[in-house]
């Protein structure tokens, strides 16, 4: 039962990465599903424009898959779309950052074992990019946050970690260490201060309840500073650096 069930896939998934490919017809996709995690997938004749499976196997479409397990990837046998985030054609700022979270996904999303949790928060950071009232920084900050989290590389954000006051008007924070100082005991050149504010946006987009880790907001000078320092924590954990990255900061 096990053999039969791998080699015919029906599960849901993101496309995150379209590839080159020798055919003109053909579309190589990677995509991140509920039940496989991070998976890669020929699409057979999808590049033509009377394909079934061409809408449903685009860069950022959520589609309903049937895969064939082939000789080393999935061949799509059919690709239905459920959710294509086509507004985010029209803004260039959060079209750039949707391509950064696909990215990031490529990396960090496991393989071959299930990944619900990696697919509902890069489908909850794509709808709320669509929101045109929702900040892209604050969605920014909670997809970087929670991709490392459930990796393995939360911080520990919970007290200083030389002498332990978890309360204080500032705080510093180590993107290489992943720890807190407080003002008495930092001695770090690389942390970055901590206001009261953003140290709080901080351990609920790392800790809070997975429902809800959306569901705060900032002034815009701290949004901005939460997304930077998320950024800086992923950077120096991943050792890497993501050119969607360097071009959602130039458009």
């Amino acid at each position: 039962m096990a053999t039969a069930a791998k080699q015919h896939l029906m599960t849901d998934g993101l496309v995150i990465r379209e590839y080159d490919t020798v055919t003109e017809s053909d579309r190589f996709i990677a995509i991140v599903t509920r039940e496989r995690g991070l998976v890669r997938a020929a699409a057979r004749g999808a590049r033509k424009w009377k394909s079934r499976s061409s809408a449903g196997t685009q860069l950022l479409s959520y589609s309903r898959f049937s895969l064939v397990a082939g000789r080393d990837t999935y061949i799509v046998e059919d690709a239905r779309p459920l959710e294509v985030f086509f507004s985010l054609r029209h803004d260039v700022k959060r079209l750039a950052l949707s391509q950064y979270f696909c990215e990031l996904a490529l990396h960090l999303v496991p393989s071959d074992t299930p990944a619900p949790y990696h697919l509902r928060l890069l489908l909850n950071g794509l709808h709320y990019l669509c929101d045109e009232g929702r900040d892209p920084l604050l969605v920014k900050a909670v997809v970087e946050a929670r991709l490392l989290s459930l990796e393995g590389y939360a911080p520990d954000l919970s007290a200083c970690h030389r002498c332990g006051v978890a309360q204080g008007e500032r705080f510093w924070f180590s993107p290489t260490s992943g720890v807190l100082c407080c003002d008495t005991c930092q001695r770090e050149e690389e942390s970055l201060p901590l206001s009261p504010g953003v140290l709080a946006a901080l351990r609920h987009v790392f800790y809070g309840d997975f429902e809800r880790c959306f569901a705060f907001s900032l002034p815009p000078e701290e949004a901005a500073q939460l997304a930077m320092v998320t950024e800086r924590f992923l950077l120096a954990q991943q050792q890497r650096q993501y050119k969607t990255l360097a071009f959602f900061h130039t458009s």
